[in-house]
């Protein structure tokens, strides 16, 4: 079962916008795209670029900043090359104004 673990505020999420989060192990970014959060590993597949520096297309794919790869902010799949392979997605939620993503 996964175990939701708290990364940030919500608060510092604005809408539109991304954030990145260093966690043990792992780059975490979020984005908040109309009204709704979305969790990902924060580090394109093709040269590890922080995917928090780039933009938000269309409220649904997120463009590395470095090389415009694209991916699905639901799915992780890249949608543009170069990159092929997929990032990581992860459930997230807001509690008590708190964003908390889960990990296996």
């Amino acid at each position: 079962m996964a175990e939701f673990v708290r990364i940030g505020a919500a608060a510092g999420v604005p809408e539109g916008e991304m954030r990145e989060f260093d966690l043990p192990g792992i780059r975490i970014a979020v984005a908040c795209v109309g009204g709704r959060f979305h969790a990902f590993g924060g580090e394109c597949t093709v040269e590890g670029c922080q995917l928090a520096e780039g933009t938000i297309e269309d409220g649904e794919t997120v463009v590395c900043p470095e090389d415009s790869s694209a991916f699905d902010l639901e799915s992780g799949e890249p949608l543009r090359g170069p990159a092929e392979d997929p990032i990581p997605v992860f459930a997230v939620r807001v509690e008590q104004g708190w964003l908390e993503v889960a990990f296996e």
